[in-house]
């Protein structure tokens, strides 16, 4: 009984450090969504972008980023395929598809809600 035990707290260990390894390489999965294919982060709520976004530099600060909040990225996290790392001006770091920095909505309450897409005709789904 005592050595089970301790097998699947092992297990459940190296389990657990998969699941993070997974997280840090795969910064958005893709999901169905009533708006088609669209970007998702790691906890499989919908991402969007912002028009008001240059390539590589986020607007969305302060206030914004309360309502609007930056899938943020490690220090460490590199640039991967279509995927980029932009430094926000607080700096700290947000994943960005194609040139476009990432964002969920703090309205959408589960997984596959799409609540902020058309927003103020400003804010869309991500989609690859």
């Amino acid at each position: 009984m005592r050595v089970t035990m301790i097998a699947a707290a092992l297990a459940a260990g190296l389990f657990g450090t998969a699941a993070v390894a997974q997280t840090a390489m795969e910064p958005t999965k893709v999901a169905d969504t009533s708006k088609g294919k669209t970007l998702v982060d790691p906890k499989g709520m919908t991402l969007y972008v912002f028009d008001r976004d240059a390539a590589g530099k986020s607007a969305c600060n302060g206030p914004c980023a309360t309502n609007w909040p930056p899938l943020m990225a490690t220090a460490t996290s590199k640039a991967m395929g279509d995927y980029t790392v932009v430094t926000r001006d607080d700096g700290a770091m947000q994943w960005a598809y194609k040139g476009k920095p990432l964002y969920t909505w703090s309205k959408d309450a589960k997984m596959g809600d799409v609540t902020g897409d058309g927003f103020n005709n400003i804010w869309h789904v991500a989609q690859p």
